[in-house]
């Protein structure tokens, strides 16, 4: 008998000795395995273009455009992550000053948490592109059919927001109708470039999708925002922007009008852009388009070109820019680039 209570007391011990070993390692493996199902949750992506421009007066330049990555994270929570991290004009040649990286810089283009509140609702915190018409949101190289932007789509208000969005869509059959409210938190502390920076940003946006045997989608945006410059000028836009398609033919166009606090002009513009399919990837290009701010001048635009889509991911576009006024950020003359998504 005492040999048995010996021998079950020893057991004892030894499952008491294991017992916090066992839960060790459950934790462990548990840790383990949310580690691994959060870093599995991240998706690692981005874009990047080169391009060359030969203007009718200047210098030829070839540069390195952009350089943006993109991370993602999402899981089955009604949370998601969303970044781009861009790096600007990294490397550039022209013929006066050669092969330089002087005018590189770094974009924090967006950085944001969204939160699911409802089925048809959620909420945006952090840094994200202002859905003002359809370019802005689009934006990156290998998603635009042209090298060159519109100026109404930059030029005109603040292309980013830092603060606070709902957003949601109401389905009607094949048809939706989408919203979206957003509120600046905190204005943009740097400025990159000739960028004109603005603060006090607030807005809506709102879309119908389907219209017309599902073939068009038009857009409203609302806004007011105040430039942050001396004299600090407010102003309120209103903008319409539509795409449509038939057939082989894409048409797009956008158009913003301010208002100043006296209610005088404040700046306009517009664009009208058509796309058609000619065969073997191949894309002929056409576009017209006005703009003009009080201090710096109205400029007109006329664009033809073509795009090649080499892979779904890859475009190589050529275009000849023409018009009247200067403006650096919409050169007139050839310009060419090839765009990579990846």
């Amino acid at each position: 008998m005492k040999k048995i209570i010996v021998t079950l007391c020893s057991v004892a011990t030894l499952l008491l000795l294991c017992k916090p070993v066992l839960a060790d390692e459950n934790i462990a493996e548990e840790k383990s395995i949310l580690e691994k199902s959060i870093l599995d949750n991240f998706i690692l992506g981005g874009y990047s273009s080169v391009g060359l421009v030969i203007p009718r007066e200047g210098s030829t330049q070839a540069a390195v455009n952009e350089f943006s990555l993109i991370l993602r994270w999402e899981s089955d929570s009604r949370f998601k992550f969303f970044g781009e991290f861009e790096l600007e004009r990294p490397l550039i040649w022209n013929d006066d000053h050669g092969l330089t990286t002087r005018d590189a810089y770094f974009d924090l283009e967006r950085l944001y948490i969204d939160y699911n509140l409802t089925e048809k609702l959620n909420l945006r915190a952090g840094r994200f592109l202002n859905p003002a018409g359809r370019w802005n949101l689009l934006h990156a190289a290998p998603l635009v059919w042209t090298s060159t932007r519109p100026l109404a789509t930059s030029r005109l208000f603040p292309t980013s927001v830092n603060g606070l969005m709902l957003f949601g869509s109401v389905p009607f059959e094949e048809q939706a109708f989408e919203y979206t409210f957003f509120i600046e938190a905190l204005k943009d502390q740097i400025k990159d470039d000739n960028e004109i920076l603005y603060k006090k940003v607030n807005g809506a946006y709102f879309a119908y999708n389907g219209l017309f045997a599902n073939t068009t989608k038009i857009g409203l945006t609302l806004s007011t925002f105040t430039e942050d410059t001396p004299r600090e000028p407010n102003y309120r836009m209103v903008g319409l922007d539509f795409v449509t398609h038939y057939n082989k033919l894409e048409l797009s166009g956008e158009a913003f009008q301010r208002l100043n606090n006296k209610n005088n002009d404040g700046g306009s513009g517009a664009y009208l852009q058509a796309a058609y399919e000619i065969g073997n990837n191949w894309f002929l290009l056409t576009r017209a388009e006005t703009f003009d701010r009080p201090d710096t001048g109205s400029a007109e635009r006329w664009l033809i070109g073509a795009t090649k889509r080499l892979k779904p991911n890859q475009l190589l576009k050529f275009e000849w820019v023409g018009g009247s006024g200067e403006n650096p950020d919409s050169p007139r003359g050839f310009v060419g680039s090839f765009a990579i998504l990846f």
